[in-house]
């Protein structure tokens, strides 16, 4: 027996917001989802990536709670260039989604900023710089 990766899941506060939310980023969630208590979006190599409502956690898991002291989790998602990062942490701290960390040019390379979905977990937006010299 050997467990493989198959899939990132997420316990949201309110599934409309989140899909919403990750749709802007690319995620394709299908049409309906925002209404469900579970959804799916499939990513590059067949892995996906899992929302369920804390209603529907609560359902098997009567004492979960969600966590009182901020997010643990945080994806990271490779943007095409040092611009797309910029353009889409601002449009999406425009469109009211809370940013943490403005875009800065990282001592490792990249092109960094960091984002809060819906439920306040970290979604970092990076792209490598240009080498100096190019």
């Amino acid at each position: 027996m050997s467990p493989r990766f198959d899939a990132i899941g997420l316990v949201v506060s309110d599934m409309a917001a989140s899909v919403a939310f990750y749709r802007r980023l690319g995620f394709a969630f299908p049409d309906g989802s925002e209404e469900q208590p579970h959804a799916e979006a499939e990513l590059p190599g067949g892995q996906r990536l899992l929302f369920d409502t804390e209603e529907s956690v609560r359902s098997f898991h009567p004492g979960w709670r969600p966590p009182t002291d901020g997010g643990r989790a945080s994806i990271a998602l490779l943007c095409d260039g040092p611009g797309e990062v910029d353009a889409v942490y601002e449009e999406l701290v425009a469109a009211g989604h809370h940013g943490e960390l403005k875009p800065w040019d990282a001592f490792w390379g990249q092109r960094y900023a960091v984002l809060h979905d819906p439920d306040g977990n970290g979604v970092d937006l990076f792209a490598p710089l240009p080498s100096a010299g190019q």
